[in-house]
Formats: C-alpha cells, structure tokens, sequence
C-alpha cells in the first residue's frame, strides 16, 4: 500500500504543478476555451488523488479492494486528464477522442467498485 500511496502524493504534487502552471503561465497561450478543459482535467485529477487518499487510509476495505480502486483511478486520470492536456497542447482530439470518455468509464467503475464495497462493509 505503500506504493500506491507514493503515487498518489507524487500525483497530487504533479496536479498542483499543473494547476499553478495553468493558473499562470498557460493564460497567455491558450483560448479560454482551452484553459477550461485544461482545468477541468486538473480539478477532475485532484478530485480523485483525494479519493485514492481516502480509500488507500480506509481500514475497512481489503487491500485488494483498495488495489482495485487505486487502479481504475490511476488509469483514469491517466486516460481522463491525460487526454485533455494532450488536446490542449494541440494532439487532434479527432485522434483520441476515444479516450477522455474511457476514462470517465474508469473513474465511474472506481466509484461504483468502492460504493458497493462501502455496502458490503
């Protein structure tokens, strides 16, 4: 748990780069078109480096559970914000249109995953 716990620090260290990034030095650059989506894919990677946060503290999930959720959100942000900042710095959305909403899919399935747990508890 360690390692996922490392992650999601250093996910959460890279998302305050992005954001200052964004808030910053992106202004001048992009469309407030693309600074929206930019800080959409910013907010949406914060929102779930707390929830890997929450869930990997949670004593009451299995580490195996905890895995399995940590998983769906890494790949999520991966997928989910990866796919708006490759947009925003000009990668056709026509290319990889696919991925934004599979990573939507991935957070969805980590949520409803760690909602049945909470059930199951």
């Amino acid at each position: 748990m360690n390692k996922i716990l490392s992650i999601t620090a250093f996910l959460g260290a890279i998302t305050i780069v992005l954001g200052a990034f964004g808030a910053h030095a992106l202004q001048e650059t992009l469309s407030d078109t693309q600074l929206k989506s930019f800080e959409t894919g910013v907010r949406y990677q914060m929102y779930h480096i707390i929830a890997l946060l929450i869930v990997n503290m949670y004593g009451q999930f299995s580490i195996k559970t905890k895995k399995i959720i940590s998983y769906l959100f890494f790949a999520g942000i991966v997928c989910f914000s990866g796919s708006i900042y490759a947009i925003t710095f000009g990668v056709s959305a026509k290319t990889i249109w696919f991925v934004t909403p599979l990573g939507g899919l991935l957070f969805i399935t980590g949520w409803i995953v760690m909602g049945i747990s909470f059930l199951r508890k």
